[in-house]
């Protein structure tokens, strides 16, 4: 006797044998009983799920002469035709090989061929997205208006290549994929019926891999009991399909949470060592790490993918100690590396690399705690991620960044403060703060705040000449030499400097929005500060009036200006840099006399 495989064996004959259809399986059996069955119609969803099956059943309910509330008797000639796809009133029709114009004209020249001995002639055709335009074209005007006995029955695993126009003439109903629990039942009475013992963990493995498709669940369990004969466990069906047992993968993340990586290598090895295949493990390692995220997240109804539910308390404790934000960015990566697996010949290392940057991941929730307490202003504390050997030892903060200076009223001194002269800038704090400062985004405050150890120098009225001096020396010099040309620096907002440009340096001010200058200051001014610096540029015509008016030539018979010890230039170059003034020299220039220059000795 020839074997007839599962799949087709155990087969849906009637609506109330499909499972996890139950809504269309109703609504097909109340059309049929009220009569009011329509000329068109469209089943979609994944493979697996019932789709044709359940096409099956609707022609033989419509056709069956003994059919009662909707259902067919599976016992006439009818039902047996067409459940073997052998009745001549029941056409099957494979889109992807009758996929043409000429194919679709055949059909319709059919149509108005009377059925044989049926009251309906059904046309089934399958996987209904693979004719062409033209064909859909073709098919449009007797899909509309069918003769009253023809019927049309589309199945699809892609609904959004059917056009339009072709789904605006048709019922839809959408197949869900089926609930592990309902494979689970289905198995075991295919088990019973097949007299084999099988494992009830085997039967979870079998229906977790059959991700939602009772055909897939089907073709696998028949394999497998033809590799395990009469009795079969969890460890067949992990020969069977090259996959880990839940324990290997325990310990491979285990090891990655404990930032061992040599560890991390030893287990990878010996669990490829037993015949795992590593593109298998690489999808279980995916499914783990979703399943923690899953439940970081909070989501305890949402079932588990990768092992069974009686380990769910253990990856909710691990879930618990790596954190949300750990557990996306492992995943992450970790999917990075399955995308690029198909593109390589040393899938091996590439495996590996990867494990080894997530046991070098720390816990990202403190960036996250990090930045939030940057945006309140608290002072940052870090808490260092309890490691194996001090789970026991109570949990320690230590102060990041302290803010102590900032929180402390300014001093009560005069708004305005003259900066040394050789920046050329008076630094004001602004009574009226200009357009409000747009916020800086995580990943900038991230990027500015987090290697900063110390805080310098906090931007606080009182403090402006002595903060704007420490960020005007750190700047290169060609970035100093354009903000130089700025007359005033203002407080306008809490981290934010206003520079302000007389309108004869707008291109000035220009050049340093045009390049990275204004980053670079920026990010001088955070290290000055110790936490991020808005920096603004604005023109601002009033200040052209302050500035002194432009020196005309000397003439020809001048041979000497005279610069007094006590010029502000020389009282700001000695005070810099710690000079003493020895004397005072005249120097000419092309037959003209500069300016005394003063000599400085350092001390």
């Amino acid at each position: 006797m020839e074997y007839t495989v599962l799949a087709r064996r155990y087969r849906p004959q009637a609506f109330g044998d499909v499972v996890g259809q139950d809504h269309i399986a109703q609504a097909l059996r109340n059309a049929i009983s009220a009569d009011r069955v329509a000329h068109a119609y469209l089943f979609t969803g994944a493979r697996g799920v019932g789709k044709t099956s359940t096409a099956r059943i609707l022609a033989k309910s419509l056709n069956c002469p003994k059919a009662h509330d909707g259902n067919p008797c599976n016992d006439c000639e009818v039902c047996h035709a067409v459940s073997i796809g052998a009745d001549v009133d029941v056409i099957e029709i494979d889109g992807a090989s009758n996929r043409g114009i000429e194919d679709i004209r055949a059909l319709r020249a059919n149509v108005n061929v009377r059925s044989m001995r049926c009251r309906y002639k059904i046309y089934i055709i399958d996987e209904v997205h693979m004719l062409t335009k033209e064909a859909f074209n073709a098919l449009l005007k007797t899909l509309e208006e069918p003769p009253p006995s023809v019927k049309f029955i589309f199945c699809t695993t892609e609904p959004q290549k059917v056009p339009d126009t072709i789904l605006s003439r048709c019922q839809r109903f959408d197949f869900g994929t089926i609930a592990e629990t309902s494979i689970q039942s289905r198995l075991r009475e295919i088990a019973a019926a097949e007299g084999v013992s099988v494992d009830s963990e085997a039967i979870d493995l079998v229906a977790r891999r059959a991700n939602g498709s009772m055909r897939d669940s089907q073709s696998l369990f028949d394999q497998l009991l033809s590799f395990g004969g009469k009795t079969v466990g969890a460890a067949d069906v992990h020969r069977l399909l090259g996959t880990a047992p839940e324990d290997n993968l325990e310990s491979v993340v285990g090891a990655v949470m404990d930032a061992d990586a040599g560890a991390v290598l030893s287990r990878l090895g010996e669990t490829l060592a037993t015949g795992v295949q590593l593109g298998e493990l690489v999808d279980q390692l995916i499914g783990y790490l979703r399943d923690l995220m899953v439940l970081a997240s909070g989501a305890t109804g949402v079932g588990l993918l990768s092992v069974g539910e009686p380990r769910r308390e253990i990856l909710a404790k691990q879930a618990s100690r790596w954190g949300l934000a750990t557990t996306m960015s492992a995943l992450q990566i970790l999917s990075d590396c399955k995308s690029k697996l198909r593109s390589t010949t040393q899938a091996r290392p590439l495996v590996e690399l990867a494990l080894v940057r997530l046991s070098q991941l720390r816990d990202l929730e403190l960036v996250s705690t990090l930045i939030r307490q940057l945006k309140t202003g608290q002072p940052l504390m870090l808490q260092a991620p309890a490691g194996p050997s001090d789970a026991a030892t109570p949990e320690k903060k230590t102060p990041l960044i302290s803010h102590h200076a900032e929180q402390v009223a300014p001093p009560t001194s005069s708004p305005t403060a003259q900066v040394p002269e050789r920046s050329g800038v008076a630094v004001a704090a602004s009574s009226t703060s200009p357009e409000p400062i747009a916020p800086l985004t995580p990943a900038a405050e991230l990027e500015q705040a987090l290697p900063k150890a110390v805080s310098t120098i906090p931007l606080v009225a009182g403090r402006e000449s002595e903060f704007w001096s420490q960020v005007f020396g750190k700047l290169p010099d060609m970035t100093k030499s354009q903000v130089a040309k700025a007359t005033r620096v203002a407080i306008s907002g809490p981290n934010a400097l206003l520079l302000s440009f007389p309108k004869r340096y707008y291109l000035a001010k220009e050049s340093l929005e045009r390049g990275k200058d204004l980053r670079t200051i920026e990010e001088i001014a955070a290290t000055v500060a110790g936490r991020p610096v808005r920096i603004q540029l604005e023109i601002d015509a009033t200040l052209d009036a302050q500035l002194p008016a432009p020196q005309q030539p000397a003439s020809e018979e001048a041979d000497t200006r005279v610069v007094r010890a006590d010029h502000p230039l020389v009282a700001a170059a000695v005070r810099v840099f710690g000079a003493k003034l020895v004397r005072v020299e005249t120097f000419v220039l092309a037959g003209k006399a500069e300016a005394d220059e003063p000599v400085a000795e350092t001390t």
